[in-house]
């Protein structure tokens, strides 16, 4: 089965490797290419040689914060979709968020939630 999405390629990055695992099926299942990091510096490597068309990133990623990862991805391809999730539902987090062109998906979410956040 094709999908309207099949051959997007979306960065997926989260330091929980289960959340990581889910969410690369989800949107492979979707038709999404995706590419799975649990590191930051992974992550920013992959951001520097091939621009995705969605970066999906957790807000806390160690030492680092995957918003930094929303800068870079924006200053190299401007139309790259960026979503940050968050287990905590901040409205402070959520303007950052907005201010760095990202849009906030709080955990827990469900496959659809996911799935809708890609499409705008």
């Amino acid at each position: 089965m094709t999908t309207a999405h099949d051959g997007k390629q979306v960065l997926v990055v989260d330091d929980n490797r289960a959340v990581l695992r889910i969410l690369e099926q989800w949107l492979t299942g979707a038709g999404y290419v995706v590419v799975a990091c649990d590191r930051f510096e992974t992550a920013k490597r992959h951001l520097a040689e091939t621009p995705p068309d969605v970066l999906l990133t957790d807000v806390r990623l160690g030492a680092f914060n995957g918003l930094q990862l929303v800068i870079l991805a924006k200053e190299q391809a401007p139309r790259t979709v960026a979503i940050a999730m968050s287990a905590f539902d901040d409205p402070i987090l959520r303007r950052d968020a907005a201010l760095c062109g990202a849009a906030y998906l709080a955990k827990p979410f469900t496959h659809e939630q996911v799935l809708a956040s890609l499409d705008g």
